[in-house]
């Protein structure tokens, strides 16, 4: 699972991606899903900047390409999450590499 670096890290807003690949591609039908203090109702997504019209939810399949964020009180934005349009693209997994990791790349297209 995720492990925060520090005790304040535990204390952001976090942005999943499902599934679990960077970059994210709009047909691989990507679901953000919204993770940090208080309801879902006080979830506030942003895409490309500006409000996106998915208030009160926490998570959301991605229908259009772009940048999003979302904001939770307390706990602030999260980093952003770009989905592509791209015809082609190679993948790496969401989690954190370490130096000698094994890793399984996606060529996906």
């Amino acid at each position: 699972g995720w492990c925060p670096l520090s005790p304040a890290g535990a204390q952001t807003t976090q942005l999943l991606v499902e599934p679990p690949w960077r970059p994210a591609v709009l047909w691989d039908r990507v679901t953000l899903t919204c993770q940090g203090s208080g309801t879902a109702s006080v979830t506030t997504w942003y895409k490309d900047g500006q409000r996106w019209g998915q208030e009160g939810r926490d998570h959301f399949t991605v229908t259009e390409s772009g940048t999003y964020t979302c904001d939770r009180p307390g706990t602030g934005l999260s980093p952003p999450v770009r989905v592509l349009d791209d015809l082609l693209v190679l993948q790496v997994p969401v989690r954190a590499l370490l130096d000698g990791d094994m890793v399984t790349l996606h060529c996906q297209g």
